[in-house]
């Protein structure tokens, strides 16, 4: 299965639209505060050209396609962290009454600015700070559980791996993956752990090895880091970065050798089409899409949600279609990854794959005392939709 961005569009909207049919019906339901129309603004760090940020314009286009004229929206992009606060104040004066805030460093800004705006809903993805103190009912935070996504994709990696330990191309006890992190925080160190484990529960041992780019996107160094992982020997190169870097050194080597690449966020399948296996992203539009409604209906947005609700938090993985795998590629899966993939998934669904739990012990890097013994499990996202896991597995993952 291949999906290019045109695709995934499609897909989103037709999936919004069903979910839209289902809460459209109490749209339109007289209660009070419900309203005919309202203004969304949206604040991006990046553009459409930006893998983030364009997954959360699919969903801006997806709102579009379910509300038609009742929703007005009004974009800010490429908005430096630094600039958030005054991106956001501008959206408050145009009269906006929905503000979704894209990026974790936009938080701070937001929050501030809800307290002063009280009829205005904020809405910031990937942060953490909604159930802090003060608690504002009108300030949300949401995320989709997407190490759920990283683990199905590490299972597909790991049946890739074995293919080749198969073919001879690759030695069991030499079976190494590369990992282009963007940063040494919970939500890197999650991916690439959940990662790693998918990989494992296939190849028992593969190891890892891991480097921090210190940013989201820097296509220069990501593509170094994974040439640089392709000399160690790694077979397969996964990221948690935003450019094509990585995709691209996978296929260039493949002049030589066999190096495959896992994609987030988008499909690499036209930059690597003979090296890219599969790809994860968050799917924004649930949230987005019910959130509006939400505001149309005038009810408080965690009431409208299909998700975990903790406070004014949300979040959910595969069981709400929160998080998707967009491209299978059939020139490069190994047989047998398509049922894998959809047996992974029903497994996350139903609640019977632990996926942070084996004989290991992780330590946190920011506070060496903090360790964390997964021999009883240890269950991502159980208390907020952002990431908490935060250690990095001794004796498995070489940080470099």
């Amino acid at each position: 299965m291949r999906l290019g961005r045109t695709d995934i569009v499609s897909m989103a909207v037709s999936v919004c639209m069903v979910l839209a049919c289902a809460v459209g019906v109490s749209a339109f339901r007289q209660v009070s505060h419900a309203r005919e129309s309202i203004k969304v603004g949206f604040v991006y760090d990046g553009d459409e050209t930006e893998p983030y940020t364009y997954n959360f314009m699919v969903a801006q286009r997806a709102l579009k396609s379910a509300y038609g004229d009742r929703v007005e929206i009004e974009v800010q992009s490429n908005v430096a962290d630094e600039d958030g606060e005054e991106a956001i104040l501008a959206l408050v004066d145009n009269k906006c009454d929905l503000i979704f805030t894209t990026s974790w460093d936009y938080g701070k800004a937001a929050k501030r600015i809800a307290a002063e705006h009280p009829k205005v809903q904020f809405c910031q993805a990937t942060c953490t700070n909604a159930n802090t103190e003060p608690v504002l009912d009108n300030y949300h935070t949401f995320m989709g559980h997407i190490y759920e996504g990283r683990y199905v994709s590490g299972v597909v990696a790991g049946l890739k791996i074995q293919q080749m330990i198969d073919r001879g191309l690759v030695d069991a006890n030499a079976a190494k993956v590369g990992y282009v992190a963007a940063f040494e925080s919970a939500e890197n160190i999650s991916a690439y752990t959940a990662f790693l484990l998918g990989v494992r529960s296939v190849v028992p041992t593969a190891t890892m090895e891991v480097s921090y780019m210190n940013s989201w996107s820097s296509y220069a160094a990501e593509k170094e880091c994974a040439e640089r992982f392709i000399e160690d020997g790694c077979v397969v190169i996964s990221q948690s970065t935003n450019t094509i870097g990585p995709a691209l050194a996978c296929e260039e080597a493949s002049a030589t050798r066999e190096v495959y690449h896992v994609g987030y966020n988008e499909s690499m399948a036209e930059s690597a089409p003979t090296m890219a296996l599969v790809c994860t992203r968050i799917n924004w539009s649930p949230y987005v899409l019910a959130a509006a409604d939400a505001v149309l209906q005038g009810v408080d947005i965690e009431d409208n949600v299909s998700a975990n609700i903790h406070g004014k938090d949300a979040g959910a993985g595969f069981d709400k279609d929160w998080v998707q795998m967009l491209d299978l590629n059939a020139l490069a899966a190994p047989e047998g990854a398509e049922e894998a993939m959809e047996a992974a998934i029903d497994g996350l669904r139903r609640g019977r794959v632990d996926v942070f739990k084996g004989d290991y012990v992780g330590v946190n890097p920011s506070k060496p005392s903090d360790t964390c013994d997964l021999s009883q499990g240890y269950q991502e996202n159980a208390s907020a939709s952002a990431p908490s896991f935060c250690y990095v597995l001794e004796d498995v993952i070489t940080v470099v």
